[in-house]
């Protein structure tokens, strides 16, 4: 008995053993003990020249990239206590060791407070020391002590060429120090600001900018910083591969005066022009140019000789001076004169190529 219950045991053994090799049986994972052991990691080796670029370029002007946040204050009814409350975000870049942070305009119009945070975690109360709206360009100003972030290095935008790469450090939607990279996809763009002004001269580039990133740098290959990020163009609010930049020459020119004056004045002639009628008349002519409707009194203009448009009784115009080039660069709008003219200083003088009267004259200006 003792016999026949073993063979039918050890029978029954073989078959189980035999169904569980083909896999047609079903054992329970705690019966069976698996080795389970961490993979062998794979070695990496070099990271490949671009990259080894792109991480020495985040790792050189990221420190000198800031965070900003902005407030308001409102009047609370039931204590009539003013209150704080946030307004926005956005990105700054220091400029020198004097603690002058550089920023977007927009990040800080009708705020009455910002704040600087440091890549340390440190956060400053800035005060606000000078604003070009026509630029889209404000600049902070916080106390750093000694040894404070180092100031972005500086590229030029006069020589840039379209297909060059191009990365950008901001804090979008506040995700701080985020790196996004691509190429300068056109160039000399002109974009409306929110205030229904003309930026001009923009750098455009498919670099991911969204909100947040406005006032970070744009960065070329050489981990320079050859622009500020200001606007997208989008449908959605968000990043759809159209981002536009102030080009640094601008921000280069124009910061200086913001901090030396607190405000940017822009060189002038001294005449009255329009640059809707501008087309116009100057087709009533049979020129191309920029037709000067008045010279003001005592004015740049004035001093040079440059002359009032005559216009009949009737309202017809006679005969006018027509501005055609400016140090012999051609001119043909309101708007190109007023660009052409920013590139200067104050007291420096241009020489003008002017039509009156079907005769060219070369008139030197000595800008106001």
């Amino acid at each position: 008995m003792h016999a026949f219950a073993l063979s039918r045991f050890l029978f029954w053994f073989v078959i189980f053993f035999l169904l569980a090799l083909a896999g047609r049986l079903w054992i329970p994972d705690l019966l069976i003990q698996y080795r389970a052991e961490p993979r062998v990691v794979q070695a990496r080796g070099e990271l490949a020249a671009d990259e080894q670029s792109t991480i020495a370029i985040f790792e050189s002007v990221s420190p000198s990239v800031v965070y900003l946040t902005t407030s308001g204050r409102v009047l609370d009814l039931l204590s009539r206590n003013l209150m704080e409350v946030p307004r926005g975000t956005g990105t700054g870049f220091m400029w020198d060791r004097q603690g002058h942070v550089v920023t977007n305009y927009h990040v800080i119009a009708d705020a009455q407070a910002a704040y600087v945070r440091l890549p340390n975690q440190r956060v400053y109360e800035a005060s606000l020391i000078g604003v070009s709206p026509e630029h889209d360009i404000a600049v902070l100003r916080i106390a750093t002590p000694l040894g404070g972030p180092p100031p972005v290095p500086i590229g030029s935008s006069h020589d840039l060429k379209v297909g060059q790469k191009v990365f950008a450090i901001g804090n979008p939607f506040g995700l701080d120090y985020s790196l996004t990279a691509g190429v300068i996809s056109a160039l000399d763009r002109s974009i409306p600001s929110e205030d229904g002004r003309t930026i001009e001269h923009l750098i455009q580039t498919d670099a991911a900018i969204n909100p947040g990133n406005s006032g970070g740098p744009l960065i070329d290959s050489a981990g320079r910083v050859i622009g500020m990020n200001t606007a997208i163009f989008s449908t959605s609010g968000n990043f759809a591969g159209i981002g536009f930049a102030v080009p640094v020459d601008t921000i280069n020119r124009v910061v200086p005066r913001l901090i030396a004056h607190g405000r940017y004045v822009r060189p002038v002639l001294g005449i009255v022009t329009d640059r809707d009628l501008n087309a116009r008349l100057t087709a009533t002519l049979g020129v191309t140019g920029v037709l000067i409707l008045k010279v003001q009194d005592g004015s740049p203009a004035a001093r040079a000789g440059l002359r009032s448009a005559v216009i009949s009784r009737e309202g017809s115009l006679i005969e006018a001076d027509v501005i055609q080039a400016v140090n012999d660069q051609p001119v043909q709008s309101v708007p190109e004169l007023l660009d052409m003219l920013d590139a200067y200083r104050v007291g420096e003088r241009v020489r003008l190529r002017v039509q009156r009267s079907g005769q060219v004259l070369a008139v030197e200006v000595v800008l106001g």
